[in-house]
């Protein structure tokens, strides 16, 4: 079968077609005829960064965490069924590697069925970052009907935080870029404020006391903590964590780690169902086949793209 990998890490141009051997999935797996793959910034940093990148694998590796396409086989144990059209996340750091391939093998926990209405490719760029926003919020631990802000908000992660806090009913304040703001608006933030140092002092200037936790989607680390209530917490999704306990004012860091959530069916479950409602709107930023993988890296690693390019097989 064909796939995207690399056999050293360093620009996009490492990124080439190779031949693999053709999986097939073990008990309590599934194998997908792969239609998509979503290209992430996780995919781009274990393409560029020789720590990322799995050294006890021989390569080529294969990037990708985010695949949707048609169920062609099943494993013993597995309530899924040949023909199923379904989402998947992946850890390309295993053994059999990432999402970037023509047949996918991976736990049936770690996808979802997607209803025919909704398109393959779309359904591709949600699994990894719904995945995140969803532990993100969770870890927030927000009281009902509290204030989160969110940095990124414009971006596929920064949107999914959103969207998602606003169908629980929380208060959003978001940033966004200059043209941007009636795009975040569009995902349900309630407060719009400019993107950049000044964000966090805007918070405060809306919020009384500052919010009661912040999603750090556009990974700051700690630049606008200030943004956020004494004794609140900033999720982050780079591993920053503050130096492993509470700040002066009791300011709690929470790495969200997706790689610890690829089996967490349910919340799969939960983000369909809140594409079918309408409350997360996938974008898709392009498409390209994998002769052009280094073209879909490049585009993403410029900066400013709005939904995910999805390599198509």
């Amino acid at each position: 079968m064909r796939a995207v990998g690399l056999q050293e890490t360093g620009g996009p141009e490492v990124l080439t077609v190779v031949e693999l051997p053709e999986p097939e999935p073990g008990r309590g797996e599934v194998r997908i005829a792969v239609a998509g793959a979503a290209v992430n910034p996780t995919d781009t940093g274990l393409r560029a960064v020789p720590q990322m990148a799995p050294q006890d694998v021989p390569p080529p590796w294969v990037p990708g965490m985010d695949a949707a396409g048609v169920v062609d086989a099943v494993g013993e144990g597995v309530d899924l069924a040949v023909g199923d059209r379904v989402a998947a996340v992946v850890n390309p750091r295993r053994p059999k590697g990432g999402a970037y391939v023509e047949r996918l093998v991976v736990p049936a926990a770690s996808v979802v069925r997607v209803p025919d209405d909704v398109d393959l490719l779309a359904a591709s760029t949600l699994p990894m970052n719904g995945l995140t926003a969803v532990h993100a919020l969770r870890s927030l631990r927000l009281p009902e009907r509290g204030t989160v802000a969110v940095t990124g908000a414009a971006g596929t992660l920064g949107a999914y935080v959103v969207a998602l806090a606003h169908h629980a009913g929380h208060r959003v304040v978001a940033d966004a870029k200059e043209g941007e703001e009636d795009l975040v608006r569009s995902f349900g933030a309630d407060d719009v404020l400019p993107r950049g140092d000044g964000f966090a002092d805007a918070v405060r200037a809306l919020v009384p006391g500052g919010a009661d936790g912040l999603v750090d989607a556009a990974v700051t680390d700690d630049q606008h903590a200030a943004a956020v209530r004494d004794g609140g917490v900033v999720a982050t999704v780079r591993g920053y964590d503050g130096g492993g306990r509470p700040d002066a004012r009791g300011v709690r860091y929470a790495p969200v780690m997706v790689f610890e959530h690829l089996e967490d069916t349910a919340s799969l479950r939960e983000l369909v169902e809140r594409v079918v409602d309408g409350t997360l709107v996938l974008r898709v930023a392009g498409t390209v086949p994998p002769e052009r993988a280094a073209d879909a890296h490049r585009r993403l690693e410029a900066g400013g793209q709005r939904g995910r390019v999805v390599i198509t097989f």
